[in-house]
């Protein structure tokens, strides 16, 4: 399938926005970021970034978030833009979400990586996921692994064993790519999980099981220790001429050691393989949402998620923000924003598969399935446009 640099950009742009993702140029405008005067003061160099094995792409959006003193805002940020990778050129999308400690960060980035992938034409392709756990599973798998390699070091290759001298996770991570016995038979980092971790974790899986996604837990998938923390997963086309690769992963531990600040940050880049990037980017003007998707609760998180989706498909855009667990919040934003029509899942509607579709003219409200919220939504797109 020939893919072209624009078109994998606009596809971007659309997926970005029907999600909630802004751009630097964006976030800035809105009123909560007035107060976005200092710069907080970071050490992300092109040395230590690149420990994302996303040509630095991934880790760079600390910088960005540093710099542009998005931090200022003190709230849910979600930041997208177009790069480019070093040295090739190739166009790649970013997707960053930070101040969200909560698994539905990582379901969000899942969602909005896949639906691009949908959009390009890439619909079979499945979720590879592992979780290396917070800073005390972490140290308790290190622990573990040190010392199941120290007792096996004369079966190692001469590169593994050099690697010891860095990290043991880096040493293992070289004997997974060379596909060797020790590095498959080695401990399973999910077994060290804290609670905590374990939590999170289970709840991506929920996920991915309520979204019927096709997934796959891989305990093999490590990514540089320097980087990554708790979640981390790709998305694999399932066509080996597939020019888009997936990447994506939890880095909350690399944004607290280079800001000395607690930032919750979670990404994913998206990357053209084998073109440039145009000289000239192709401008996008995100419709206005008529439309505010309000949750309860973790289950309603989810099916708003996915109704959010669904909403997508038949061309409604939509506001939301799944990040916030206050449903007074929520409605007070939904009031602010000037939506005619608010839609809420709560714990009892998740239970009965149902919504309450609220007329914020009218001021009246019903209780109806979702096919029926699209096909009124749909006849009122003339109102929403």
């Amino acid at each position: 399938m020939s893919l072209s640099p624009t078109d994998f950009i606009k596809a971007a742009h659309n997926a970005a926005s029907h999600y909630g993702f802004e751009t630097v140029e964006q976030l800035k405008k809105d009123p909560a970021c007035k107060e976005c005067i200092v710069t907080l003061p970071h050490t992300v160099t092109g040395t230590n970034k690149r420990v994302d094995d996303r040509a630095g792409l991934l880790c760079s959006g600390v910088a960005t978030f540093c710099e542009a003193n998005l931090h200022a805002m003190e709230r849910p940020t979600l930041l997208y833009s177009v790069e480019q990778t070093p040295r090739t050129g190739e166009p790649a999308i970013t997707f960053h979400i930070f101040n969200v400690e909560k698994s539905i960060a990582e379901a969000l980035l899942i969602q909005v990586s896949r639906t691009l992938a949908t959009d390009l034409g890439y619909h079979d392709h499945t979720v590879r996921i592992n979780s290396l756990g917070d800073k005390d599973s972490t140290t308790r798998y290190t622990r573990e692994i040190t010392n199941f390699l120290k007792k096996r070091m004369d079966a190692m290759s001469p590169t593994a064993r050099e690697m010891m001298k860095e990290h043991p996770l880096s040493a293992l991570r070289q004997l997974v790519n060379e596909q060797h016995d020790l590095g498959y038979s080695s401990p399973n980092p999910l077994e060290f999980l804290s609670d905590q971790s374990r939590k999170h974790f289970r709840e991506i899986i929920e996920y991915l099981d309520m979204s019927e996604t096709p997934y796959e837990i891989d305990p093999k998938m490590l990514g540089h220790h320097e980087c990554y923390s708790d979640a981390l997963f790709s998305i694999d086309i399932n066509d080996e001429d597939a020019p888009i690769t997936i990447h994506g992963g939890r880095f909350d531990e690399f944004a607290h050691r280079n800001t000395r600040t607690k930032i919750p940050a979670v990404g994913a880049v998206v990357t053209l393989k084998n073109t440039k990037t145009p000289a000239r980017l192709p401008r996008h003007k995100s419709a206005t949402p008529s439309v505010y998707v309000v949750h309860l609760g973790f289950g309603p998180k989810i099916r708003s998620l996915m109704l959010i989706d669904e909403l997508r498909k038949v061309g409604i855009p939509v506001m939301h923000d799944l990040a916030n667990d206050s449903l007074s919040a929520q409605l007070r934003d939904a009031e602010k924003k000037n939506v005619a029509y608010t839609i809420i899942v709560g714990q009892k509607e998740f239970v009965e598969n149902s919504l309450i579709l609220r007329d914020m003219h009218a001021r009246n409200q019903e209780t109806i399935d979702t096919d029926s919220v699209i096909k009124k939504l749909k006849r009122k797109k003339s109102v929403l446009a």
